[in-house]
């Protein structure tokens, strides 16, 4: 049974662990949930709108239409540059919970004092925050009011986002530095990295595993795959410009229908990959806190199994999704939903940790 929930004297001010800890999740889970909501509602109806607008362009180009080939390029830069702001913020926002994760797992080495240790996490939370919200608004903001002719406010924020985040990663790296140079490093010992519970394992194990598999399958893509689609980028490429040469309109349409499969084929599988290394990592770093998760062990166990279910589920179904279409899609974003639930109960459970690792030293 999960402890009742009670309040300690060393819970009350929250530490820089437990900052680190809590804030790392919360940013993975935003990054989820937005990475869910982009794949659903714009990440397909902008490459349509992508493969629509290179259509019109290759038309307009048989037809001599110099003006109109200029147009829809606009659009085309317009419609990527949508998309790219986007993943931007998704990978922005995961990865800085995946680095706040990590050096909550540090933290015990960092040589610094509790009250330089907030202010830095405090900083790097901050940091994290800002910059994958102003890469959003790039899109949306532009140029407008800004005082720098190629730059926006949205990137001139982003940019003091991502330096407040560099300037926290330094002082814990200085805090390190300080920690190894010292001659007490023998003095710190974490309760976490001594902990052999069952949903521990598993999450370690697991993670493991699927580092693993992630490898092994990038390492067939690339064998397989990788210099495939290479020459199929140029041969496409090649009959396209042959098609617009010759006025043929039925070659360019046949030409942009194979490079728009290209793109998807390339585009799932580097995505599969991709997801499937970092879900492991993910496993690996919340096998470390498990401690700190104040739920019943047969729920640690239950939210371990669910998060790494979803974390096969969501890779595989991406990786059919151009064979089964609709249906994979489906099953992918409920794999992405079974992290999402499972990272939210051990959230939850983190909040309620009551302190008692914390007991014998300082946060």
């Amino acid at each position: 049974m999960a402890r009742p929930f009670q309040r300690s004297a060393t819970f009350a001010p929250l530490g820089a662990r437990r900052l680190l800890l809590l804030g790392g999740i919360g940013l993975i889970l935003v990054g989820m949930v937005f990475g869910d909501i982009f794949a659903v509602f714009v990440l397909h109806q902008n490459a349509a709108r992508v493969g629509a607008s290179l259509s019109n362009a290759s038309h307009a180009a048989l037809a001599g239409d110099g003006a109109g080939v200029l147009k829809h390029f606009q659009d085309v830069g317009g419609f990527l540059e949508n998309r790219g702001t986007k993943v931007d913020t998704h990978v922005h926002i995961v990865a800085f919970g995946y680095l706040a994760l990590m050096l909550a797992l540090l933290e015990p080495w960092i040589a610094l004092s509790r009250k330089a240790k907030k202010h830095l996490t405090w900083l790097f939370l901050f940091g994290a925050g800002l910059l994958p919200v102003c890469v959003f608004l790039i899109h949306y903001v532009g140029l407008a009011y800004s005082p720098v002719e190629t730059i926006g406010w949205a990137s001139i924020f982003a940019d003091l986002g991502g330096f407040f985040v560099v300037v926290a990663v330094l002082g814990y790296l200085t805090g390190l530095l300080k920690h190894f140079r010292s001659g007490e490093r023998a003095a710190v010992q974490d309760h976490l990295l001594a902990d052999a519970s069952v949903p521990g394992r598993l999450l370690l194990a697991g993670g493991v595993f699927l580092v693993l598999l992630g490898f092994f399958y990038g390492s067939y893509y690339a064998a397989r795959d990788l210099y495939r689609h290479e020459a199929l980028d140029v041969s496409i490429l090649s009959k396209i410009s042959t098609g617009a040469a010759t006025q043929n309109a039925a070659a360019v349409d046949r030409g942009l229908a194979e490079y728009g499969q290209l793109q998807g084929d390339k585009a799932v599988k580097i995505a599969a990959h991709a997801h499937i290394i970092e879900f492991g990592l993910l496993g690996m770093l919340l096998a470390f806190f498990q401690p700190y998760v104040n739920l019943g062990e047969t729920w640690k166990r239950r939210w371990a199994f669910v998060l790494l279910l979803g974390s096969v589920l969501l890779p595989v179904c991406v990786l059919l999704e151009l064979k089964y279409g609709l249906v994979a899609g489906g099953l992918a974003d409920l794999g992405g939903l079974l992290v999402i639930v499972a990272l939210l109960a051990m959230w939850i459970g983190i909040l309620r940790y009551t302190g008692r690792l914390d007991a014998g030293g300082p946060s």
